[in-house]
């Protein structure tokens, strides 16, 4: 079964990253700063999602495939790959409501569990956090107990 998600979902490398939030957040220039690290893009304002025996695929509507809103600019045409297994989920939320030492996160889509991140999309290391949470997925929300009582 496929199911409709409003986000934006990026490759960096290798890993689909699922980046959702209310209009406005600040998906698609979060977007726009990872595939200028480096990242690709697989789907903009609609990520179609598919639970499959090996983790979740994202994909575009065939109609979005390769279209990025890029706000001050317009609708982009820029290069594309079809799917992405998703590895990491970013809700993006207000500056002031990300958490300094979060607890380890765990979302669950289509019946299969990711983790998780809150992060601000306009924040300057936002990119680099994601692709350090990519790197070393196992410490995401680790140690924090003895960071605080140190």
């Amino acid at each position: 079964m496929v199911n409709n998600s409003h986000g934006t979902l990026v490759d960096v490398a290798g890993s689909g990253v699922l980046l959702r939030g209310a209009s406005g957040v600040g998906k698609s220039d979060l977007a726009l700063r990872l595939i200028d690290r480096g990242a690709v893009l697989v789907a903009d304002d609609q990520v179609l999602l598919e639970a499959r025996n090996w983790g979740l695929k994202g994909f575009a509507p065939d109609a979005l495939y390769g279209l990025l809103e890029v706000r001050g600019i317009g609708v982009m045409s820029l290069p594309a790959i079809k799917t992405a297994k998703v590895k990491l989920v970013v809700d993006l939320i207000g500056r002031l409501d990300v958490p300094r030492l979060p607890e380890a996160r765990i979302v669950t889509l289509c019946d299969v569990a990711l983790p998780g991140l809150r992060l601000h999309a306009f924040d300057m290391a936002t990119p680099q956090k994601i692709e350090l949470a990519l790197r070393y997925p196992d410490q995401i929300g680790q140690g924090v107990e003895d960071y605080k009582k140190g």
